[in-house]
């Protein structure tokens, strides 16, 4: 009877090609690449954190591809496709410990009943391990942003198309029109 170990942090440092991966379950789960829009969104979220953050000097933003080590029974690690990250650096390695602020933009593989399960679990994993605020980015739907916060995961804020999406109390005074996630 062969017994397969754990997969480690260490592990996610020696993925083939540096693709985006994490741990859950003790596997290392390889993420397939995003498309046009979702990469576009996801990448539209992380300029407006960093124009904050680099005038409020209140944290970093972070972009896709980016690890967050967490120690949960079942997930040691995040990669949002966006991020907000108060704490210390740590140089070359992952970052230490979960983000304030994690968006999930959806790609095109993101829908049905079983990524629905996957996204509402890896919330419930953001909250366990200390995000304050997650954004589950819906580009092909009339809601496209729900914001859960830790203090009330079951009762999401919606923002669509012509109105500003914030991240309270995550990045205070942050906001951002939700028409800036489509070209």
């Amino acid at each position: 009877m062969s017994t397969k170990a754990n997969a480690t942090i260490e592990d996610l440092y020696h993925v083939p090609d540096n693709q985006k991966a994490e741990i859950v379950n003790g596997e290392v789960i390889l993420m397939s690449p995003t498309g046009d829009a979702p990469n576009f969104a996801g990448g539209e979220i992380f300029v407006s954190l960093r124009e904050f953050a680099r005038r409020t000097k209140l944290g970093r933003a972070v972009t896709d591809n980016a690890g967050f080590k967490v120690n949960l029974p079942h997930r040691e690690s995040f990669s949002p496709d966006a991020a907000f990250y108060i704490g210390k650096s740590s140089g070359m390695k992952f970052f230490e410990g979960a983000p304030a602020f994690a968006a999930e933009v959806r790609s095109e593989n993101d829908y049905g009943p079983k990524a629905e399960r996957e996204i509402t679990q890896k919330i419930a994993d953001y909250f366990a391990a200390g995000t304050q605020v997650v954004w589950d980015v819906d580009l092909l739907g009339t809601d496209i942003i729900k914001v859960y916060r830790a203090h009330d995961s079951q009762n999401p804020t919606i923002y669509r198309r012509g109105e500003l999406a914030e991240a309270e109390p995550a990045v205070p005074g942050w906001t951002m029109p939700v028409d800036n996630l489509f070209e």
